[in-house]
């Protein structure tokens, strides 16, 4: 199959937006260079601040970390008094400094911290494997340095961290049962759900994801035939792409981390651009032991961002209480706090629920009747935003894209409006989608997109998501169901729901041959619909 039409041109955008986002941050470390294997030399016999170590990663590579003690613990592995321990491996693209501010304020609290650059990136040895089976025995080793050269406690062993940390430190709970605490942020369970969600790529947060890697490490030769083979749609192998996926992906090893039981911390934003909340949401649910999730506003990693500089932080402080309940056995009442942990995007605290499930308790559905036909491969102007900018606007502003729904055109986009609602609607968990689609070509990609309309027109964006098909027989219907990414939205008294479909968005790649057209009924005897799940049945 070959790429959409417009492909080319967002993937190129992507890459150029990836380059200028991450040469922002090649200050922070030195150059990434090729390490030799260098022997391991143990931390400071008194340490007061942090120390920058080596440590033989699987292999035989170099990883490049640093250490924090407590106050007055001495480093030699024979002492009388031991501490937790807790490492962290760092972001995709991030130095080994990453996690200074907070591994100080852990280690002053009472743990030894070890923080490592992982394999492939900046300093550290070997290639960039995408958290793969090296990167899982990296973290093992890790902890068998701290064990050798820390006062390490071997019974009360934690891992955490940010983003590719967060990924690292699910795989090795799945892989090393001596891990007791698992604080994963802004990570991922299912890694093609979240970058292939409705068989659709996501060009920019794969470009980013290219681009910064080139840029800070050394991509392994798999990695790179992984990624040229996504950029350019190659469906040829798909198959292959989603074995590569599966590998590195938590959601894969649930039983063996249920096994295991280490206690799971779970957080991340509605409008997370990399990993989007829906995969973490499923994988809390299967969790067995002591867990814990946690959903936000903002983007990728942009909760925890002023903890890693050192600010007061939700994100961090509730990471802390997580592992000095597990870890030091404190009871800080972490434990008996309702397990799911909401914040709404359009403001207010915390809101606790006893499962994921139990977030919704009522609906509202948007009935798509009428026959509505799109010509492909056109913008609408209606989309989910640009990747880091939407979702910080969100965040911090309460600015999610916004469209003027009268003025979508309807040859480019089909729009379905409900009543006005007479009371405030609370939007919690995850929308659906349920119609019937039929083409005129076998391939072919909508996005869909629930907004939130005041009285003037003007579309606040709720949610959306892609979707993509192969192999169907023009002309023919077929049914699709679409889970939209969850999220948490307050919608006012007076205005009503709006769902948009259409057929290109610079986020993603799309398979819409030229000149094909789409058309969505609803069949007496299988209605099409959206349904939108709240809270108080609001």
């Amino acid at each position: 199959m070959r790429p959409s039409p417009t492909s080319g041109h967002v993937r190129t955008a992507a890459v150029l937006l990836s380059g200028t986002l991450v040469t922002s941050g090649l200050a922070l470390a030195p150059t990434a260079t090729a390490q030799p294997t260098a022997t391991a030399r143990p931390a400071a016999a008194a340490v007061t601040g942090v120390d920058f170590v080596d440590i033989e990663g699987d292999g035989g590579i170099t990883l490049k970390g640093n250490v924090f003690l407590p106050e007055g613990a001495t480093a030699h592995p024979a002492a009388t008094r031991t501490y937790p321990l807790i490492v962290l491996p760092t972001s995709w693209a991030s130095p080994q400094i990453e996690y200074l501010a907070q591994a100080k304020k852990l280690a002053d609290s009472g743990y030894v911290v070890v923080s490592y650059n992982s394999r492939g990136f900046w300093q550290s040895g070997g290639r960039i494997e995408t958290a793969g089976p090296e990167d899982i025995a990296d973290a093992s080793r890790v902890i068998d340095w701290a064990l050798a050269h820390t006062p390490a406690d071997k019974d009360r062993i934690g891992m955490g961290g940010v983003s590719y940390g967060a990924g690292i430190s699910l795989l090795a709970a799945g892989h090393d049962p001596r891990i007791k605490a698992v604080t994963a942020l802004s990570g991922w369970a299912d890694l093609i759900g979240a970058i292939y969600s409705g068989r659709t790529q996501h060009l920019q947060a794969a470009g980013l994801l290219g681009a910064s890697g080139e840029l800070t490490g050394r991509p392994s030769p798999e990695l790179r035939e992984i990624m040229k083979n996504f950029l350019s749609s190659n469906l040829a192998k798909e198959d292959e792409m989603i074995a590569w996926g599966k590998k590195r992906s938590p959601a894969t090893y649930l039983d063996e981390i249920n096994d295991n039981g280490a206690a799971i911390m779970l957080g991340n934003a509605w409008n997370d651009s990399i990993f989007p909340p829906n995969q973490y949401a499923d994988f809390f649910e299967k969790l067995r032991g002591p867990k814990r999730l946690e959903f936000r506003p903002g983007d990728h990693a942009t909760a925890e961002a002023g903890g890693l500089l050192g600010l007061p932080n939700d994100t961090w402080s509730h990471a802390h209480r997580w592992f000095d309940r597990y870890l030091k056995g404190e009871h800080n009442g972490i434990d008996t706090e309702a397990p799911v942990q909401l914040k709404s995007r359009t403001g207010g605290g915390y809101e606790g629920y006893r499962s994921w499930k139990d977030v919704p308790s009522g609906s509202r559905t948007v009935s798509l009747e009428r026959t509505k036909e799109l010509a492909t491969g056109k913008d609408s102007g209606a989309n989910g935003g640009t990747i880091f900018l939407t979702g910080i606007l969100d965040q911090f502003l309460k600015l999610p894209p916004v469209v003027s729904v009268p003025l979508l055109p309807r040859s480019r986009a089909a729009v379905w409006q409900s009543e006005r609602h007479t009371r405030a609607t609370r939007v919690r968990g995850t929308t659906k989608l349920h119609t019937t689609v039929t083409s005129d070509k076998e391939s072919g990609t909508f996005f869909a997109h629930l907004y939130d309309v005041g009285p003037l027109g003007t579309g606040k964006l709720i949610t959306h998501a892609p979707y993509t098909f192969h192999d169907r027989t023009p002309g023919k219907p077929f049914g699709v169901d679409l889970e939209l990414f969850s999220t948490s939205y307050d919608m006012p008294a007076g205005h009503r729901l709006a769902v948009v479909v259409d057929t290109v968005d610079p986020l993603y790649a799309e398979y819409n041959p030229d000149g094909a057209r789409l058309e969505f009924t609803s069949p007496k005897n299988d209605p099409s619909r959206v349904t939108v799940p709240t809270r108080h049945g609001g």
